[in-house]
This record gives structure tokens, C-alpha cells and sequence, in this order.
């Protein structure tokens, strides 16, 4: 079909009020309009309220557009603040030895151990995506908290077990929402919440079915420090930057608050 047989489409009679038609479209589009009255109707207001918009704003016209909506300067943002949020990330993991054996609380795991390993990548992953989106301070939920069901939904589904994101409020946190994440073990949740004071904590659910079993443990001793446990092929993992004895209480109250009902 060439350009001239080719069906005039809503596009290109926007294009043609525009200006931005191609020559080799003319023809066919004035055509189209001469035997269609009521695209001439459309074409005809179209043209109306770009005219009267250009009258509106015609003061603005000479004016610099604010650094705040200019669409370069909005993208170049977003781009920074999504390669500083990776860089500490990264940071946190060179900091604290995320994967290795130093600086840990994995001393009561054999070194050779699968369940060793894998708790070291369950803190690994946990305290990355902890740093990357709560660092965030536009969006840091992909679900808000009127999507906690939804959430839920799809984390147990991918879990084959019922996880609901545990209610936190009477030790202090309320439930900001979560998101999901992709790890090497598979699909994760990532539920987040906030104190009074601005701290955010996440608790972090991912597959897990090499290690067997493992008892709640603190994962990092670090500003940003970390508490997990592998039950019945599933990894758990409480996140926040408080003192290593608040988040053992706040990680016992998560685990009996996600334990699954006999």
C-alpha cells in the first residue's frame, strides 16, 4: 500500500494542524477532509483550541521554562537519583562484607554449609534493596498500603504459603506498602514501613529451599543492620538502621506475626 492509498488516520489529521504532516501525506489527508465533513468539524476545532491556548499563554511565550518542568532536567534527575541510590547500595555491600564471611553474624554456620551461603545471599539481597528503596523519597512502595491485599496476593501465590505483611503498628511502625523483586532464588516481596521518627524498616520474603531450616540470627552488624531466618524453604529477613537489640525484638514480633497458623 502506498503512502497516497493509505487510510488517513486521527494521527495524521493531529500532524496536519500541526504542521508536522509529511509533504507526501498532504494530498491524501486534504483529500480525505474535502469528502469527510465531519473530520473537517474535528480539524476545524482542533485548530480552534490550539489557537486559543496560544492566546492564553502568549505572556509565557518569551519566558524560560522553570528548571522544575523542563522534561531534560526532570530525566537527568531521575538518572542521578536512581545511580545514587545503586552507589549506596554498593557502598553498604563493600562496607560490610554483604556475601562474604567477614563482618557477619554467621559464625554459628558451618563455612561449608549450604544454609551458610545462603544466608549470607538472603542478607546480601535484603540489605541492597532496603538501601536502594528506602532511600527513595517520592516512591519508594511499587504497591501503596490500599494495595496491602493485592501485594499479598502475589506474594504467597509465588510462595506457595500465605504471607501477609505483618502489622507492625504497635511496635511503633505503620505499613508505608511494598514491592516486588527479582532474586536469584526467584520472584521476592519487599514490605516497608516507617516510625514517627522517619526510620524505615523492610522485611524482606524471598524462596529459599537449599538451606533447610535456619533459627532467626542477626545478619550484619552495621548501620544498616539486618536480622534473618529460613523456615520451610522460605527466607525472611528484617531490615533497619536501630540498635542490633530493638530490631532482634522487632524481627521476633515479625517472625510470630508470620509464622504460619497450625
Amino acid at each position: 500500500m502506498s503512502e497516497t492509498d493509505r487510510l488517513v488516520s486521527d494521527d495524521d489529521l493531529h500532524a496536519h494542524v500541526d504542521g508536522l504532516l509529511d509533504v507526501d501525506r498532504r494530498p491524501a489527508v486534504e483529500r480525505h477532509l474535502n469528502e469527510s465533513p465531519d473530520d473537517a468539524a474535528r480539524v476545524e476545532a482542533w485548530r480552534a483550541q490550539r489557537e486559543g491556548l496560544r492566546a492564553a499563554l502568549a505572556h509565557h511565550a518569551g519566558g524560560r521554562i522553570p528548571a522544575r518542568l523542563d522534561p531534560r532536567l526532570i530525566l537527568e534527575r531521575r538518572r542521578t537519583e536512581r545511580r545514587m541510590y545503586w552507589r549506596a547500595a554498593a557502598a553498604v555491600l563493600l562496607a560490610f562484607g554483604v556475601g562474604g564471611a567477614g563482618g557477619w553474624g554467621l559464625h554459628g554456620l558451618d563455612a561449608t554449609s549450604p544454609a551458610r551461603s545462603e544466608v549470607a545471599a538472603l542478607v546480601s539481597e535484603s540489605v541492597a534493596n532496603h538501601v536502594v528503596y528506602t532511600a527513595d523519597r517520592r516512591r519508594p512502595t511499587e504497591l501503596g498500603a490500599d494495595q496491602r491485599d493485592d501485594l499479598a496476593r502475589w506474594v504467597s501465590n509465588r510462595l506457595n504459603r500465605p504471607v501477609t505483611p505483618p502489622d507492625l503498628t504497635n511496635a511503633g511502625f505503620r505499613y508505608m506498602g511494598g514491592r516486588l523483586a527479582a532474586t536469584p532464588e526467584g520472584p521476592a516481596g519487599m514490605f516497608m514501613y516507617q516510625n514517627d521518627a522517619g526510620i524505615r524498616l523492610t522485611v524482606f520474603v524471598r524462596p529459599d529451599s537449599k538451606a533447610g531450616d535456619v533459627k532467626l540470627m542477626p545478619g550484619a552488624d552495621s548501620p544498616v543492620g539486618s536480622a534473618v531466618w529460613i523456615d520451610k524453604g522460605v527466607g525472611y529477613s528484617v531490615v533497619a538502621p536501630v540498635p542490633k537489640e530493638e530490631l532482634q525484638r522487632l524481627a521476633e514480633e515479625v517472625q510470630r506475626l508470620l509464622a504460619p497458623k497450625a
